[in-house]
């Protein structure tokens, strides 16, 4: 997978219930209400299988992200750590 490279599979998976999985799956339902208000339907009544879909498909897509984003954390305190460690006349604490 291009987005996550295999070394990130060492790292703990993220909470399922995260602030990007909850706030992008609560904007995937409000974009299936407000397609909904666009289109002259009822807004809450009609689609139903269209508001779980888009809110589970943000929902994925929130919690992909906020994978992705720990991944790229985690390597940059990585390199960080590695330069220190390469480093340490740099480091040297007063």
């Amino acid at each position: 997978m291009a987005f996550l490279p295999d070394e990130s599979r060492s790292l703990a998976p993220p909470p399922l219930f995260n602030k990007g999985s909850v706030w992008l799956g609560f904007a995937g339902w409000l974009s299936a209400l407000a397609d909904n208000a666009f289109n002259q339907r009822p807004v809450f009544r009609a689609g139903v299988h269209r508001q779980i879909l888009f809110a589970s498909v943000g929902f994925f897509v929130g919690y992909q992200l906020v994978k992705r984003a720990e991944y790229v954390h985690a390597k940059v305190d990585r390199e960080l750590f590695e330069y220190i460690r390469h480093h340490p006349v740099d480091f040297q604490s007063a």
